[in-house]
């Protein structure tokens, strides 16, 4: 494939909305967990999430029905994916399949990592949602 044909405008669709620009600090952080601080960022199809993880915190194990890409933006992240553990630092990756037991945890640094979850994590939809109508009001 050329640069040409990935970067082309010929198309037949019609946008299906607006875009927009969205920084870590637009969007109110919710805690679930102490120590995690998350800012879910909502497309059509997609969500991204800015994780926060204070010193000595952790995500514990568990599961969902939602793909999940885990990118480290700064710091270090000790994450599990089935057993398998790995250190991840900046850059690094991890592709989590829907129902495949993860957890993640910070040792004595921080870490900001970006979660990626296709369909859309429903926990975060709602939260996202609620801060929404919330600023409506």
């Amino acid at each position: 494939m050329s640069g040409k044909a990935h970067f082309s405008l010929e198309g037949s669709g019609e946008p299906t909305s607006a875009g927009r620009f969205v920084g870590p600090r637009d969007v109110a952080p919710v805690e679930f967990i102490d120590g995690l601080q998350f800012r879910p960022v909502i497309g059509e199809r997609m969500l991204a999430n800015y994780v926060h993880f204070d010193r000595n915190s952790e995500a514990p194990r568990h599961v969902h029905e939602e793909e999940q890409i885990v990118i480290v933006l700064d710091g270090e992240l000790v994450f599990e994916i089935d057993g398998e553990v790995r250190t991840m630092h900046h850059g690094d990756i991890a592709v989590i399949p829907a129902w495949v037991p993860h957890r993640a945890h910070t040792k004595d640094n921080t870490c900001l990592e970006v979660d990626v979850f296709n369909p859309p994590r429903k926990t975060l939809v709602d939260h996202a949602v609620a801060q929404r109508d919330a600023a409506k009001s």
